[in-house]
């Protein structure tokens, strides 16, 4: 039995000043996660023709919606932003289990370049940005493009390989730091 006082119209006033205490609790926390910039760091560590555009649109669309976006790339994936190696990435067909082709067949010599030029065909026909474009993009909408020193190193590449705004000299540590704060991670 209650020994709280009911109201004019017959509430409980303690439960009525509980319940106006935890809307106003729950409205602040609204407010604060709402101004929180949202945080997300991919690690590109593929590049082949089609592993070049998970990251680049993935990182492109959030910081379009205001997000920090990191992309960490390290081993293959750092060819997705060394400048001359990106413009000839090639979609690899032995081993996709997606290429309408067996891979006895996609083992042949010249079907990787095969594969990359009739998806290149495809992107162009679509209008789908090139990997190139959606650097620029990227870059413009404030990615933070990263090239692992280690890898840089490992790969005998000069820091000038690589597209003008592209971050280098970034190690693990960096990027592990950037993760523990993101509220998105992702392996590609």
């Amino acid at each position: 039995m209650s020994t709280d006082t009911p109201t004019a119209d017959g509430t409980d006033a303690a439960l009525t000043a509980r319940i106006e205490a935890l809307e106003s609790e729950i409205a602040d926390l609204k407010a604060d996660a709402g101004d929180k910039q949202k945080q997300m760091t991919i690690v590109a560590t593929k590049g082949s023709f089609d592993m070049a555009y998970p990251p680049l649109i993935l990182a492109s669309t959030a910081a379009a919606f205001g997000w920090d976006v990191v992309v960490f790339h390290t081993f293959w994936g750092l060819d997705i932003l060394h400048e001359e190696k990106s413009k000839n990435l090639k979609l690899s067909a032995v081993g996709n289990p997606s290429m309408p082709m067996p891979n006895a067949l996609a083992a042949l010599p010249g079907m990787d370049s095969l594969a990359t030029r009739m998806m290149e065909k495809r992107i162009e026909e679509n209008g789908t940005a090139t990997i190139e474009e959606l650097i620029d993009l990227s870059l413009e909408t404030g990615v933070d493009l990263q090239a692992c020193q280690m890898t840089i190193e490992l790969m005998d590449y000069d820091e000038d390989d690589f597209y003008d705004g592209v971050t280098t000299g970034v190690g693990a540590a960096t990027a592990l730091n950037h993760m523990a704060d993101s509220d998105v991670q992702l392996l590609i």
